[in-house]
């Protein structure tokens, strides 16, 4: 395994030809990751049923020497497995922005797929979303619904966002009506330039969908669960006052640039953030409350 400079990113271990594939799935570990997540999160991408993918996956930051040797260790075992380092964090935007335009310098990829350290990928999720973009030309994002897992594993919950692009559209003032660890997307929306924005520490998947629903393009969500989210007992506690005020600007940018200026859309972005502003246990019942109005919305 060599070690070269890219133009964004260190790479520790290089692409090989095995890896050049049509979809990069790109997974983004940092210091206080846990190894034995991270480790479920890789095998379920490696055991998918579709085959043809690289998995990138970006070090960001410092990290023990123990993760660099597990990730080195599924390298050597599995020739998709690419790996790369940033030297300090630069964050989750701009270093999925890094993934991104390193994968554009290389044009077999045509898909983008998120993953994150602590999720698990259902077998069939990567070949149920690619044929679906295969078959259905216009859509440029999609996504699936999840399965919320506690520390254990177990299920605690779950979060199906709506299927068509003029729902997902419409809710956008509201909610953001993707999962992010579940998308897939073309990479010629990245070549059109569209990228995160790396400014933000946190909300950057919905003020990406923003711009890309007033740019005009097409969403989707399957219905199916693909992926199991980690959510851990702090999960409440870390929706903290910097991503409450990014998802009300959100909220207010998705109003104007959808020219979706309501009563209702401007009452619900401000009680959202009186609601994120309680103490944590409120913010659990209401979190609680917002997946049983979402499925009613949805199914109605």
């Amino acid at each position: 395994m060599s070690v070269k400079p890219a133009s964004l990113l260190q790479f520790i271990v290089e692409p090989r030809k095995s890896s050049v594939q049509p979809v990069l799935v790109a997974l983004t570990t940092y210091e206080n990751d846990s190894e034995a997540w991270l480790s479920q999160a890789i095998e379920s991408v490696l055991a998918q049923s579709f085959k043809n993918f690289a998995l990138l996956i970006a070090i960001n930051g410092p990290v023990a020497a123990s993760k660099t040797s597990l990730l080195l260790k599924f390298a050597d075992q599995d020739e998709r497995v690419i790996v790369a380092q940033n030297e300090h964090n630069e964050g989750l935007a701009a270093c999925m922005n890094q993934a991104i335009d390193w994968m554009l310098s290389r044009p077999h990829y045509q898909f983008f797929a998120r993953m994150d350290a602590d999720d698990i990928c259902h077998p069939e999720r990567l070949e149920k979303q690619h044929h679906f973009l295969k078959l259905h030309s216009k859509v440029a994002i999609l996504g699936t619904a999840l399965t919320e897992i506690d520390e254990s594993g177990r299920q605690v919950g779950s979060r199906v966002m709506p299927a068509s692009n003029s729902v997902i559209v419409r809710m956008l003032p509201r909610r953001c009506t993707l999962n992010h660890p579940t998308v897939m997307i073309r990479s010629e929306v990245f070549e059109q330039g569209h990228r995160y924005d790396s400014q933000l520490m946190n909300t950057q998947d919905y003020f990406l969908w923003i711009e890309l629903a007033a740019a005009g393009y097409e969403f989707r969500n399957l219905r199916e669960r693909l992926l199991e989210f980690r959510r851990v007992n702090d999960f409440y506690k870390r929706r903290g006052l910097s991503k409450s005020l990014n998802e009300f600007k959100a909220r207010f940018l998705a109003m104007r640039r959808l020219r979706r200026f309501t009563l209702f859309n401007i009452t619900y972005a401000v009680a959202v953030l009186l609601l994120r502003l309680m103490p944590a246990q409120m913010i659990k019942l209401a979190y609680k409350l917002d997946r049983v109005l979402l499925e009613k919305l949805i199914r109605h």
